[in-house]
């Protein structure tokens, strides 16, 4: 396939799983809860793991003793710091009733931004080499699930009606399609390869500030147990997938 249809295909896949949050509809509030930690400790490993095992080295590769991709890193970073600071917006990786009641056009305003750079940032990473681009994309899909689960609760609680609530979880998913349209595009005219540690520095933080605390508030062994598996899961794939591209 072309990258085109590569980032293209990404694209309307992302925006599907945005989804995902109608299965809340059919699980207990209990059970859900356990659901999300475990599936937000397992994004925060495949982000991580995406970051490390794979954005990282190739941008390094790419540009060897070049300090500008620890720049593009930490700008990544810090564009998603800023997002969250002057949005005063947050994922909400809980349960609904964990959530304080949002304003919930805000929260998807914050979501549609967030989608719109993870899509300029992964079609960056597959614009330098398609299986770069795959990992990205299965580590960011990683942290989607339990981001529009959660979202979707909160905007249920905040009294819209499913279907409504479903909609508009759609729609601000296809920014993610927009962003990465736009990255493929620019690359006639500009270098994107600045788009890789871009990237990687996104997943840092989204996983460093945003995922780990939310799951790093057990106090029962076991539940850590479970917590620190998934989360060891998630880098585990991650390093699987990088041995098995090389």
């Amino acid at each position: 396939m072309t990258t085109f249809v590569w980032i293209l295909g990404g694209g309307i896949l992302m925006s599907v799983i945005a989804l995902v949050g109608g299965v809340t509809a059919l699980l207990t509030e209990d059970a859900l809860k356990r659901a999300i930690v475990l599936l937000v400790a397992f994004a925060a490993g495949t982000l991580l793991g995406g970051a490390f095992f794979h954005m990282i080295p190739a941008a390094v590769e790419r540009a060897p003793g070049d300090v500008t991709v620890f720049v593009w890193m930490l700008a990544g970073f810090a564009t998603f710091f800023a997002l969250e600071q002057f949005l005063h917006w947050h994922h909400c990786n809980r349960a609904p009733a964990d959530c304080r009641k949002p304003l919930t056009y805000l929260i998807l305003v914050g979501d549609a931004l967030h989608n719109f750079l993870g899509g300029l940032a992964v079609a960056g990473t597959f614009l330098l080499d398609v299986r770069l681009g795959v990992a990205a994309w299965l580590a960011a899909a990683a942290h989607e699930i339990p981001q529009e689960l959660g979202e979707f609760g909160v905007l249920i609680h905040g009294g819209w009606t499913k279907g409504k609530a479903l909609l508009f979880n759609f729609i601000s998913a296809l920014t993610f399609l927009i962003g990465g349209l736009i990255a493929y595009f620019a690359s006639f005219r500009v270098d994107v390869v600045f788009l890789v540690p871009f990237a990687a520095g996104n997943f840092l933080y989204i996983a460093a500030s945003d995922l780990v605390p939310e799951v790093n508030k057990h106090h029962k062994l076991s539940e850590n147990l479970r917590v620190f598996v998934a989360f060891v899961g998630g880098l585990g794939l991650l390093l699987l997938i990088r041995l098995v591209l090389d």
